[in-house]
């Protein structure tokens, strides 16, 4: 279908009517007291009887030939085994993926390719002696020329990473819908810039961990992560071990953001817990998981917009150069590729360019982080529409009112090439207005930066749509599971997700709940296990409620009507005349009434159920399809003050107003969004991994790395509208990441806002005040 036309309604469900706030309960997490309280059980506190522990010895040069001599550590105490690269090569030859390579190898053979990368393993019975005998590994390095940015993987001369390729270019795409090259040569305004998303860390609370335990059914592997299914899988492809002989376990993960995936140190625990016969351990420093763990963003965007003097948009160019780092991740080079269709945002345009090329540098691979390619998009479009509202003097909010997509005209098949099947922007920017008391702080701002002040406010707005949902479809059945069965005491909900901080267990149980009439400290929820819940596609990309919650949700209504059939056999009427409230079953217009615990019950050991053909027991799975994808969206402002002397940005406010669709539990929802909010604000003001021009970094530790603190922070307002999503039976939509894709140009914005009229027109991301300070300089001194 061409961008811009309205889906064809007879093929879609109508647009639902717009509600105002979702009527969710806010139902306290049911896992908070078991993680506050110690009761924990983190991968890093497992050690089956007689584990041993690995450890690796890591570079220190980001390009180098190298050699190895692990003679010492081999006799130092307390030392099992010592491996180097060329040892493990024929276990495996590299890191299994979802993608094609350049793959790393487990250990590196004959050179290293990033700082970080690893260059012997060391077992022993302790992490101490490990540590001791790592020490004693003697490595001869011998430097080669490193690539150092994605402009320099990109030149001619530029040195090859890689042996086998031809170039360092890993990944290459294009799309074009309508006419750009008209639209640009018509238009009477054209925005360019070019704006860089800086690497950063997942800097999860918990750091990567793996213990693999051979056991006389196979192999059992507790890890942090967020994929235990997908980890299952490439465990087997890279060891050989079929998926039946392998249970893998993500106990209690503390955080994930996309960077708890599949790694190369995960793939050698388990071949050494084979090779020996040992259960083998291996927990990440936070120095090494910050050197290791894939880094997330690491994109340059060289875009474009078109429009009319009077603020009609007609055309988006965008071109994309993306940072893979040294090797492919598990997870593969495109995350910059996430966003590919979003560029167009919320936004009636028709004529859509883009192109991306992914590159190979001396740097930490890099992956999926919180949002993975959505915040990319977000920022790109939202920048260059304040710009445009700068340029042709109109207010950025009026800009955005005057192009975006109406109510009317959903289902809407866009430039990027989906559909988005409901949305109605004005409601959650007018509730965004309304809450921070927009025309106020202009009036506030106009009489604050008078000439000779010494810090000026800006206001940033910050409207996004974000695609949320689908799965990495790994295997060749691309449907998820979930299953519920009703118990004596309640009911149990088994489903493939994996909690990392996302009140799955809350949320899991308000929902067979909500149908069945148990307790919500009643239902049991069972995640996070490859043996219990043998299919699964995981928890990434806000896709767990609406893609695992619907197969939840039928299975939850399918033992529901299962069990008005067995208290009416045991009630002796027809199920039509039941009702369920409560956990109890009532003939409508009498007494007569029995307990779900007795239906559960009678399901067993009724053995005139049995006779008639009741199968024993009430449970039931279902399934639901990987294409379900859903839209959320909504708007953020950031109020901010700057410093023009020091170039410090002190956020004064932050406002956003969401729409997810139909709400389970407020409180998770306005805890994920702060929560992706604080991540964006982060990103925009604070944190950056950085290197050196030898592609050393330079931001090795928490010392260096800035993570801000409460102090650094302020407390948010948020405010939620509702239109349900057509394309799940729930009726929600995507939340985790919202926050995370509407912050860094909310910020952004308002820190151009408060300095664009000193002459700055762009500040590097983050915002620091250095970085500040010297655009402010640099207008001065021209």
């Amino acid at each position: 279908m061409p961008a811009g036309r309205t889906a064809d309604r007879q093929s879609a469900q109508p647009p639902p009517k717009v509600g105002a706030m979702s009527p969710a309960p806010a139902v306290l997490r049911t896992e908070d007291r078991h993680l506050i309280t110690g009761s924990t059980s983190w991968t890093a506190n497992i050690r089956p009887p007689g584990t041993l522990h690995l450890v690796f010895v890591r570079s220190p040069m980001p390009h180098a030939r190298f050699t190895v001599d692990v003679t010492a550590a081999r006799q130092a105490p307390g030392v099992v085994a010592v491996w180097t690269g060329a040892h493990v090569a024929d276990w495996c030859a590299e890191t299994p993926s979802l993608d094609e390579g350049p793959n790393a190898q487990l250990i590196a053979v004959d050179i290293v390719r990033y700082v970080g990368d690893p260059v012997a393993a060391v077992v022993a019975r302790s992490t101490t002696e490990a540590v001791d005998a790592a020490e004693l590994v003697d490595v001869d390095y011998d430097p080669l020329p490193s690539v150092t940015d994605v402009d320099a993987a990109l030149a001619d001369d530029a040195p090859g990473l890689h042996d086998q390729r031809a170039d360092n270019v890993v990944l290459s795409s294009e799309r074009n819908d309508g006419d750009v090259e008209a639209a640009f040569a018509d238009a009477d305004v054209v925005i360019r810039r070019r704006f860089e998303q800086p690497r950063v860390f997942v800097a999860a609370m918990e750091p990567r961990a793996v213990v693999a335990h051979p056991t006389p059914e196979g192999y059992t592997v507790w890890i942090s992560s967020q994929v235990p299914h997908i980890v299952r899988f490439l465990l087997a492809q890279g060891s050989g071990i079929p998926e039946d002989l392998l249970r893998v376990i993500a106990p209690d993960v503390g955080g994930g953001f996309g960077g708890k995936f599949f790694y190369s140190e995960e793939m050698l625990a388990l071949l050494a817990a084979r090779e020996l016969n040992r259960p083998v351990a291996w927990t990440a420093t936070r120095s090494e998981d910050l050197q290791t763990t894939f880094h997330g963003r690491a994109l340059i965007q060289e875009v474009a917009l078109a429009a009319t003097r009077d603020g009609d948009i007609t055309g988006l160019d965008v071109r994309l150069i993306g940072d893979a780092g040294a090797y492919v991740s598990a997870i593969g080079p495109g995350s910059a590729m996430g966003g590919a269709r979003m560029y167009p945002g919320i936004y009636r345009i028709e004529n859509y360019r883009f192109s991306c090329q992914c590159v190979l540098t001396n740097k930490t691979p890099t992956g999926a982080y919180r949002g993975a390619g959505r915040p990319e998009a977000t920022y790109a479009i939202e920048r260059l529409v304040d710009e445009l509202a700068a340029e042709i003097g109109m207010d950025p909010v009026e800009l955005r009112r005057k192009n975006w997509i109406r109510p009317e005209q959903f289902p809407y098949a866009t430039a990027g090439g989906v559909t988005y099947d409901v949305g109605d922007y004005a409601a959650t920017t007018d509730g965004m207005l309304a809450l921070s008391d927009y025309e106020t702080l202009r009036k506030r701002q106009q009489e604050h930066n008078v000439d000779g002040a010494t810090s000026r406010l800006g206001i940033g707005v910050s409207t996004y749509v974000e695609a949320c949902g689908g799965g990495l479809k790994y295997a060749d059945n691309a449907v998820e599971t979930a299953s519920v069965r009703l118990t004596p005491d309640g009911a149990e909900a088994i489903m493939g997700t994996t909690a990392f901080g996302t009140g799955h267990a809350t949320t899991w149980a308000q929902i067979v709940s909500n149908v069945l009439g148990v307790d919500v400290a009643a239902v049991k929820v069972v995640q996070g296990d490859t043996e219990r819940a043998r299919h699964g596609f995981d928890s990434y990309g806000s896709r767990s409620l609406s893609v695992v919650g619907s197969a939840l949700h039928e299975a939850a209504v399918g033992v529901r009507r299962r069990a008005l059939d067995v208290a009416a056999r045991v009630l002796e009427c027809d199920p039509d005349d039941l009702e369920l409230a409560e956990g109890t079953f009532t003939v409508r217009g009498t007494d007569a009434a029995t307990t779900l615990r007795d239906v559960a019950l009678a399901s067993y050991d009724d053995r005139t159920l049995t006779a008639d053909g009741f199968e024993p027991g009430l449970g039931c799975t279902r399934t639901s399809d990987l294409s379900i994808v859903t839209f959320p969206f909504g708007a953020h402002l950031a109020l901010v003050e700057v410093d023009v002397e020091t170039g410090a940005v002190t956020l004064l406010d932050y406002v956003g107003v969401d729409d997810v669709g139909n709400v389970v539990n407020a409180m998770i929802i306005d805890g994920q969004i702060q929560g992706g909010a604080v991540q964006g604000i982060a990103q925009a003001m604070f944190e950056e991994v950085a290197y050196d021009d030898q592609a050393n970094m330079i931001t090795p530790s928490f010392s260096d790395y800035a993570i801000p603190s409460a102090a650094d922070l302020i407390a948010m307002r948020t405010d939620r509208r509702t239109t349900p999503a057509t394309s799940n039976p729930l009726g929600t939509k995507g939340v985790g990441e919202a926050g995370a894709i509407a912050a860094p140009p909310a910020v952004f914005n308002a820190v151009l806002d408060a300095l664009r009229p000193l002459g700055v027109v762009d500040v590097a991301m983050p915002c620091t005040p250095h970085r500040v300070w010297q655009a402010i300089q640099a207008v001065r001194l021209t």
